[in-house]
């Protein structure tokens, strides 16, 4: 405690609490040690503190503070392996022996402090700092990911504008999807078409070319037919049946427009705010008439 004086506890005092412990830590010569594992030592410096904050917080002296201090570690060496009944002597006889040091109002005041915190909570000093802890810990290590930065209030849609625009969006992007189908379709189609024609086409026999017969001709050219008109008629049956999806699609469209939440006016100030929100309000009035013809 000796490197514990009055200039050191004001400095200590002036930082924050993190700060300030760590200050009087290098004050009282303290290695650097884990808060975590050393429970102990940073039990002890957070009474050490304490008792510092509270002598500044009654208006003791810059001296008296420092002599706090060293009132409150050598109570703690003092009464280490004690009864109650016997901290409680030791805690009279050291303050008795302040008298001198102290005024009247101040020494009432630390030995309330004392009464109120040390003595009050003895046991559990007792347990804590006067015997040694078994410690297990586990550190995890765990990443936090921050939300994403908010856009700026002028960007902000109502709720239920919003919900409106996502099902457009999802009934646009599902006759993406039927169109898409489609042509995929015709495609795979034309592939089989053309796979078929070759099949149906004799091989050739060596380097001569074969003569086909009258009669396997016109058999050859009726199922080149067939199957072209099998493959048409699978082909216009989808594209029926996906024009009637596409126009389901287009339907709902047509109708969520029709129903299209009015935005709510945000009070703003100024005449571009004012020109800004009329405008929004004539757009939606307008669009609702041309869904309405």
């Amino acid at each position: 405690m000796a490197l514990l004086t009055p200039q050191g506890v004001k400095k200590v005092f002036q930082f924050q609490k993190a700060e300030g412990r760590e200050r009087l830590r290098r004050l009282l010569n303290w290695e650097e040690f884990d808060e975590l594992r050393d429970s102990r030592r940073s039990i002890l410096l957070d009474t050490l503190y304490e008792s510092i904050i509270f002598a500044v917080g009654k208006g003791f002296p810059w001296v008296e503070v420092a002599r706090v201090a060293k009132f409150t570690e050598e109570l703690l060496k003092e009464t280490r392996g004690c009864s109650v009944t016997e901290a409680v002597a030791i805690l009279g006889s050291k303050l008795r022996g302040h008298q001198g040091q102290l005024n009247a109002t101040h020494l009432l005041a630390q030995c309330d402090y004392f009464h109120n915190t040390f003595i009050r909570h003895y046991k559990l000093y007792q347990y804590v700092l006067g015997q040694d802890q078994d410690v297990n810990l586990t550190v995890t290590h765990l990443e936090v990911c921050v939300p994403p930065q908010p856009l700026p209030l002028a960007a902000g849609k109502d709720q239920a504008v919003w919900m409106h625009e996502q099902q457009v969006l999802e009934l646009r992007a599902a006759e993406v999807q039927k169109r898409a189908c489609l042509l995929q379709l015709k495609e795979a189609l034309q592939l089989e078409q053309k796979h078929l024609l070759q099949e149906m086409l004799p091989e050739p026999r060596g380097r001569q070319h074969q003569v086909l017969k009258r009669e396997e001709l016109e058999n050859l050219i009726n199922e080149a037919i067939h199957i072209q008109t099998e493959r048409l008629e699978e082909l216009l049956q989808c594209e029926i049946q996906i024009t009637f999806d596409i126009l389901d699609l287009k339907l709902q469209k047509k109708t969520l427009n029709l129903h299209a939440p009015t935005p709510s006016l945000l009070p703003v100030t100024g005449q571009s705010g004012q020109d800004e929100a009329l405008k929004l309000y004539k757009a939606n009035k307008g669009r609702k008439a041309k869904a309405k013809k």
